[in-house]
């Protein structure tokens, strides 16, 4: 089950579109270069992928930059706004799986979800 609002607008994988604008969000004017470097993808990958939000209307480029060859992209307030609507349904998505755990093995669960975490860390 998905929901909607988690879909991306450019048919990409829902995870990585949702990873990207959150670090133009996080990071506004990142290059092209930089995005790519910061989702492990190429930067002909990434290239494709920011046309296609530009497209969809939700990041911004200029044309030209006064120096280097860098275009910073930055969310349009549409892309703002369906980044605060995934957030909303990941959130609700995270609440439901946190309420399906009894409240007792809820604290468990986040201890071994961390020893995880850490164990891949080295």
């Amino acid at each position: 089950m998905q929901s909607d609002e988690v879909r991306p607008a450019d048919g990409d994988s829902h995870e990585y579109s949702l990873v990207r604008l959150e670090l133009l969000d996080q990071r506004p004017g990142l290059s092209n270069a930089e995005l790519a470097r910061g989702t492990f993808v190429t930067r002909q990958s990434m290239n494709v992928v920011l046309r296609g939000l530009q497209d969809a209307g939700l990041i911004t480029r200029p044309a030209t930059t006064d120096r280097g060859r860098a275009l910073p992209a930055h969310l349009t307030e549409e892309g703002h706004r369906r980044l605060a609507a995934a957030r909303s349904a990941v959130y609700a998505i995270d609440q439901r799986m946190t309420d399906a755990v009894p409240g007792q093995r809820l604290a468990d669960l986040l201890a071994d979800l961390d020893r995880m975490v850490a164990a891949l860390d080295g």
